[in-house]
Formats: C-alpha cells, sequence, structure tokens
C-alpha cells in the first residue's frame, strides 16, 4: 500500500467526503485487523498526585503545592485503588501525576516497586515524558538512567500524555512551561529503546492548523519507523470548563463531532505503521466512540473506573464494561478484552 504523504494526508482533512473518508479508513483497519476484533482493557487510572508547577492552560486538575485540594497519595490510599480494581478483574494502572516540583527520582522507585511487588499481576502503565524529563533533571541524573531503574523497579510501559500537539509555535501558546515537541519525541525514543514500550496521544482543538496535526502524525510516523515502540495512537478533542485557556480565548470553538472522526480517519491511514487506533469516548461520547469504530479506530480504550484529568475539564462521559461490549457488538464486531500490551484476554461473542 502507498503511503501517504503530508499533502495528500492535508487534502483529506480538508476536502475528501466524510462517508468516502471513514470508509477508506475502515478499509484499514479491516486489513491490520482481519479478525473482526475490537478490544478494551479493565483498567484504573490513578492520579498520584495533582502537584504541578507547570501550569498548563488547558489543564483543570493541577494545583499549587500549598493551594486547597492538592494531593499526593499514601501508598495504602494507592493500594486501596489497586485492590478496588482487582475485584472488578482489571489488570492494568495508568499512572500519573502533576510534575510535582520535589519528588525525585527515589520516591518514584519506592513506588513503583512498592505496587509490582504487592500486584505482580498489575501492569504498570505510567508516567508521562514530561514527568520523566523532569524526575530525570531534579534527581541530577540522565532519561536513561531514569527509565532504566523505573524499569527495573516494575515499570512496564509508558502513555503518551503530554504530547497535545507536537507544533512548538502552539506548546508555547497552550502550556509555555511544557518540554517542546523534540524532547517528547527524545523521552519515548530512549524507552523504547530500553525496551519500554509507550503510545502517542494527540489533543486537538486549542490553536493548532491542520498543517501542524499533519506534522504531529509525521513525527509520530518517523520514531515509529526507527524504534517500532508505539503500541497505539489515541486522539481526543480539547476539553475547556474551568481552563484558564478558554477564559484567554473565550470565542475557541468546540470541535465538531465531524472533525473528531475525520483526524480519527486520517489518522488511521498516515499512521501506517502504528497497529492500534483508540476510539475517545470519554469525551466524545458513546455514540461517537462507536462511530469510531468505522472510521479505524480498533479499540475503545478502557472501563477506565477512575478518571480525573478531561473530567476537571467537563467531560463527565462513564462507560461500564458491558456497555463497551454492546458498542462493540452493535456494530457487527467481535469484543475482546486486551491487556496493556494489546493481546486479547478474553473475546466475547
Amino acid at each position: 500500500m502507498k503511503r501517504l504523504t503530508k499533502e495528500e494526508a492535508l487534502d483529506l482533512i480538508k476536502n475528501k467526503d466524510l462517508k468516502e473518508l471513514g470508509k477508506m479508513a475502515d478499509d484499514r483497519r479491516k486489513e491490520l485487523h482481519p479478525k473482526g476484533i475490537t478490544t478494551f482493557v479493565v483498567d484504573r487510572n490513578i492520579n498520584y498526585t495533582n502537584v504541578c508547577w507547570v501550569d498548563c492552560k488547558f489543564c483543570a486538575f493541577y494545583r499549587h503545592p500549598k493551594e486547597d485540594g492538592a494531593y499526593v497519595l499514601t501508598f495504602d490510599q494507592i493500594d486501596e485503588k489497586i485492590d478496588e480494581l482487582l475485584a472488578i478483574g482489571g489488570t492494568q494502572i495508568l499512572f500519573q501525576g502533576g510534575v510535582h516540583p520535589k519528588l525525585k527520582i527515589d520516591w518514584y522507585e519506592d513506588l513503583v516497586e512498592h505496587i509490582h511487588t504487592k500486584y505482580p499481576q498489575i501492569t504498570i502503565h505510567g508516567f508521562s515524558a514530561i514527568e520523566i524529563d523532569y524526575i530525570a533533571k531534579i534527581s541530577k541524573i540522565t532519561l536513561e538512567e531514569t527509565l532504566q531503574r523505573l524499569k527495573d523497579k516494575g515499570l512496564s510501559s509508558i502513555p503518551g500524555a503530554g504530547a497535545e500537539i507536537l507544533s512548538d509555535r502552539v506548546r508555547d501558546i497552550i502550556a509555555p512551561k511544557k518540554i517542546d515537541s523534540d524532547v517528547w519525541i527524545n523521552v519515548h525514543r530512549a524507552a523504547h529503546k530500553l525496551g519500554i514500550k509507550s503510545t502517542v496521544t494527540m489533543m486537538y482543538g486549542t490553536v493548532e492548523t491542520d498543517e501542524e496535526i499533519i506534522e504531529h502524525f509525521d513525527m509520530a510516523r518517523k520514531l515509529q519507523d526507527e524504534t517500532g515502540g508505539f503500541r497505539a495512537f489515541i486522539m481526543w478533542s480539547f476539553q475547556g470548563a474551568n481552563t484558564k485557556l478558554l477564559e484567554e480565548i473565550p470565542d475557541m470553538k468546540k470541535p465538531s463531532s465531524n472533525r473528531y472522526l475525520r483526524l480519527l480517519a486520517v489518522a488511521r491511514l498516515y499512521l501506517d505503521n502504528i497497529p492500534n487506533i483508540q476510539s475517545s469516548w470519554v469525551t466524545q461520547g458513546s455514540y461517537i466512540g462507536q462511530m469510531a469504530l468505522r472510521f479505524g479506530a480498533n479499540d475503545l480504550g478502557s472501563t477506565m473506573m477512575e478518571e480525573n484529568v478531561v473530567r476537571s475539564a467537563g467531560a463527565t462521559f462513564d462507560m461500564q464494561k458491558g456497555e463497551l461490549i454492546r458498542l462493540i457488538q452493535d456494530v457487527g464486531q467481535k469484543a475482546g478484552i486486551r491487556n496493556t500490551a494489546y493481546e486479547t484476554l478474553e473475546l466475547i461473542g
């Protein structure tokens, strides 16, 4: 199959009939996943702290260290959350927090080791690129040493959080203190070289152009060509409630469902080397989340037993295991419960 160029992808975003674009992406999904299985994982988000100094304008979750509501979870509190996850058959924790100004590598090693030792059956999918970059800096060690030490203690993989749009122009507007695009890429490159797989995300709907979206896709595709370390691509729209960004740009329009499906389909076609595309029912709701399964997505993400970050910014959708199965079967696909590595653990129906 001929690889899409940037110019072709841009033309698809701007001009292609939505139904035709959806069919193109769906056909590509079928080529990559011919068994017709759509997956999800039973997991829980655990935000170990909401203390953060980065002050992203699009985030309503963070607190400064001495602000009301600021917290760092105790190990006992984390254990309680994992026990609740195990009770419903969960296999993964998505583990991330704010970028805490004082927590160093020793604290993170103790945390990961504690969880991995007490709950060896749980996969730790944790720490965004900016967290890892900052842990290295505050601990005065290299990025590679940081990743290796966390891996040695039980870290399995890292999420793609913090990518937003991989354009420094956009990042300087929406999160001026955040790491640059090339640093985000370098953290994931270093992780992949150490055998730590990851995902890549995209948050659109702020100030980016179509060209910058394509550049984001291209940076992900190039790194995947180099390392093969990305397991999945996950995309969602900016959720603006309670954020400084919406205060600064109050006339910012909420992206339409059409826009979501269009970008998702082009992502499936452009990211020809990333096997899995996740549907974001958390931000789009169950109907568009289900529609995404006809626009290139082959995964419904997770039951997300606990989600605090986008909820703080106004996303209020919840989903139980049975509902995810129904959404998948309703479009004629087989539902599969997977693990973090996208291996199917249980096929339903």
